[in-house]
């Protein structure tokens, strides 16, 4: 189909969807609205997204953290691209063949007639942004990293929902082994810094000239046996048969263990660049595994792909009695939630991120043409498998002081020492809600304050402030003036 042809197609939908939502709105406006006595609205979230609460939030802040640590040392910029995109972006870039354009996008038909959507990856929207903003126009290669959250309308999993979080780093601009190479050291690095222990698995799909030759190969080995793969994989094999060693289906998955393997259909130079990354991963001590059935899920990848799992030793023996339970009683109920441990994939592994490079996608979204390569991670499986095999976290830095008062008038001063303190750079804590000195004292206690500021009636009379030891229970009082130079003598 031409481009214009599929524009009109486009704008006829559009068109179609906009008379029947103002057909729609002209029925509900002669309707009466819906009124139950005594009905309360109870607001609850939507299936498949989550909620971070406080209790998560340093799981999530240290994965965060370590993320912008990596990119940062590796040479990388951070990019912000907005989450709602044009559908033709990510049909075109990501691809019609993918199971995330064909089942998973979230797209709807905006009220200026758009056809639009919830981006559900990262890759296509960054390479817009560089061809939008004339970023080629910049020293090559540019290092970009993002991470924020991407959508994908699928059966929700633990560790695997419709609102997902995804950190990647794009390098675009040059077609040297050497980025493969570094993208692939930049992952294992990533996961390293958080406590995991990851596997990486590599492998070339060749360029658009070799891969045809091993398509038609795949296409003669699958056809004989095509009653014996699932009905996706049927249509995937007149469409992309690569397709098929993507498929999670069991029966798939054993019929492509005996497939010729694409290395021996690579062309001279997808065979001499994919040798030169192992040769560079080689020589860095990188340790990895060839596997020639990982081709990843998107449309645009080119010669270098890899997956990176992670492995959860002793894990399986652990999990089995909550798996069985979620399977026998509230498997509905359950998969809804975000707390359960993520199912096991592979025996002890499981994948957390992927990537490889696609050298076509930015000439495909209108662009010259330009290589680049890259990764990204799935965050919410990353921080349930941090709670799964228990990594213990650098503790964050507590409170230094803490303010207590006893009364109305001490309260109120009590709030002008804080901010004192705090435009002084001093970590400070306080629970100005309670009016009792114990209650306050016991805060200041669970949070491993050394140093308690006690000010009430009297002290403000006198303009001091006592400052107590909490490890001693020693006291002193000073000027509410010189507060900040005895407190920078005692904490240092």
């Amino acid at each position: 189909m031409s481009p214009k042809k599929k524009k009109r197609s486009i704008r006829q939908l559009a068109d179609k969807k906009k008379k029947e939502m103002t057909k729609k709105k002209k029925s509900v406006s002669v309707r009466e609205p819906r009124i139950i006595k005594n009905e309360k609205y109870i607001p609850h979230l939507l299936r498949g997204m989550r909620d971070i609460l406080p209790v998560d939030r340093i799981y999530w802040d240290f994965v965060n953290n370590r993320a912008k640590a990596i990119a940062a040392v590796y040479g990388f910029e951070r990019i912000e691209t907005p989450t709602i995109e044009d559908y033709n972006l990510f049909e075109r870039g990501t691809g019609m063949t993918s199971e995330v354009v064909e089942k998973q996008m979230y797209d709807f038909i905006d009220k200026g007639g758009g056809h639009i959507c919830c981006r559900p990856e990262g890759t296509p929207s960054v390479v817009r942004a560089y061809i939008e903003h004339g970023m080629f126009n910049l020293p090559q290669p540019l290092k970009l990293y993002y991470y924020g959250s991407m959508f994908r309308h699928e059966k929700p999993q633990a560790g695997r929902l419709r609102q997902l979080h995804q950190f990647g780093v794009e390098v675009i601009g040059s077609e040297k082994p050497i980025i493969d190479a570094q993208v692939i050291m930049l992952s294992r690095a990533f996961c390293e810094s958080l406590g995991l222990n990851p596997i990486i698995e590599v492998n070339s799909i060749g360029c658009s000239v070799c891969r045809k030759v091993y398509r038609r190969k795949l296409t003669d080995y699958f056809k004989f046996r095509r009653k014996q793969l699932c009905s996706d994989c049927q249509r995937r094999l007149e469409i992309n048969p690569l397709r098929i060693l993507d498929c999670k289906e069991k029966e798939c998955q054993e019929l492509s263990k005996k497939i010729p393997q694409i290395i021996d259909y690579l062309c001279v130079d997808c065979h001499n660049h994919f040798t030169r990354v192992l040769e560079y991963l080689d020589e860095a001590g990188a340790s990895y595994e060839l596997n020639y059935r990982v081709v990843r899920g998107l449309d645009y990848y080119t010669r270098t792909v890899f997956e990176v799992f992670v492995s959860r030793p002793q894990i399986e023996s652990q999990l089995q009695p909550l798996l069985s339970v979620i399977e026998e009683k509230e498997q509905e109920k359950i998969e809804s939630k975000t707390a359960i441990a993520a199912p096991i994939q592979d025996g002890q592994r499981l994948a957390i991120g992927g990537g490889g490079r696609y050298d076509n996608l930015v000439e495909i979204l209108g662009g010259k043409p330009t290589p680049a390569c890259g990764v990204a991670f799935g965050l919410d499986r990353i921080v349930e498998e941090l709670k799964i095999q228990n990594i213990k976290l650098p503790k964050a830095r507590g409170p230094q002081v803490f303010i207590a008062q006893l009364g109305d008038m001490a309260r109120q001063k009590a709030l002008k020492i804080f901010e004192v303190l705090r435009k002084d750079g001093f970590r400070i804590a306080e629970n100005f809600s309670k009016d009792s000195l114990r209650a306050q004292l016991e805060t200041a206690h669970r949070l491993g304050t050394k140093l308690c500021l006690i000010i009430g009636h009297q002290e403000v009379l006198n303009n001091t402030i006592i400052i107590r030891d909490m490890l001693s229970g020693s006291q002193e009082i000073v000027d509410q003036d010189k507060i900040a130079k005895e407190l920078h003598k005692k904490i240092k």
